[in-house]
């Protein structure tokens, strides 16, 4: 069961208000089985599902938006192994008339990556930029994969992402927080002037206690 957090403890983003603060991830689960248990039990009332052709689609043909409880979860598309911005909008613009099919209010928001290369699955910061201005123009409310770079996050800001995300180390390193300074200065430039606006540390956390 989700956790029944006050108002001032629920999560804000852009027109989406979240009741859990964890936004949990759908990949690399031995099983759908195991993916739908363990969602449960985070109690996450908001999940990420990359809406690329060939990820919706496991080797036994099962499509993963079947296995979803629609009417519990708000999805989050997402554009993960895009490696340039027409990649990421393109599938973008997908994802959003994959949830509009499917009445989600999740169409109208996506978790935005451009990778810079396959070895690391850092962002492409120049990419990302380019693909949040012209996301942000079609009505999209982007949240930004980012660098820990704190003009990187100014500057996707000010593009008007809905949320910037920098990293805390590389994805799927589960090394936790590697700079804590760089995560503590993007703070301090995204929240200046703007004390509600909300920055999520994305890629690499171990758990979520670190």
């Amino acid at each position: 069961m989700a956790t029944d957090l006050s108002t001032e403890d629920r999560l804000q983003l852009g027109s989406h208000t979240l009741s859990s603060r964890l936004i949990v991830g759908t990949g690399k689960y031995a099983s759908y089985e195991l993916m739908a248990r363990s969602l449960e039990l985070s109690g996450t009332d908001c999940i990420t599902v990359a809406v690329r052709r060939e990820r919706l689609i496991d080797a036994r043909g099962q499509n993963i938006l079947d296995q979803l409880d629609l009417s519990r979860y708000t999805l989050l598309p997402n554009t993960a192994g895009c490696f340039n911005a027409a990649d990421a909008i393109r599938v973008a613009r997908l994802g959003r008339e994959i949830l509009l099919g499917l009445e989600n209010p999740g169409a109208d928001w996506v978790k935005l990556e451009v990778l810079g290369d396959a070895k690391t699955l850092l962002p492409d910061p120049i990419g990302t930029l380019e693909a949040t201005e012209k996301l942000v123009a079609e009505g999209f409310q982007v949240l930004c994969y980012s660098t820990d770079d704190p003009i990187v996050a100014k500057r996707l800001k000010e593009a008007g992402a809905t949320s910037v995300m920098p990293a805390g180390s590389p994805i799927g390193s589960g090394q936790g927080i590697l700079n804590p300074n760089n995560i503590r200065i993007c703070l301090e430039y995204l929240k200046d002037g703007d004390p509600d606006y909300p920055v999520i540390v994305d890629a690499g956390v171990g758990r979520p206690a670190t």
